[in-house]
């Protein structure tokens, strides 16, 4: 992994320590993605029976979705392997 995406989530971790105050706790992902019905679903299935209320929007012309997931996680490392988990679908904007 680069050494920059390493240590932009050693510092989530750390904000995420330092901010919530009571484990577990209610995190909201926002994430840009090319308007691909096949990567949508490859987001929503990352939070599949985790009790995740998902919120899907299409940008103004259709090329873009942004999918909103808001859900309870135990601690920074698990909201951290949520990020890594989906990095990995092609085109993937994490905000």
């Amino acid at each position: 992994m680069k050494e920059n995406t390493e240590e932009f989530y050693t510092r989530l971790k750390s904000e995420l320590e330092n901010t919530t105050e009571k484990w577990p706790a209610e995190y909201l992902y926002k994430f840009i993605v090319p308007a691909d019905e096949a990567k949508i679903a490859r987001i929503e299935k990352a939070f599949n029976n985790m009790g995740a209320v998902i919120t899907k929007n299409k940008s103004k012309n259709g090329n873009y979705s942004s999918v909103s997931i808001n859900v309870v996680m135990p601690n920074a490392d698990a909201i951290i392997e949520k990020y890594k988990e989906v990095s990995t679908i092609e085109g993937i904007i994490s905000l």
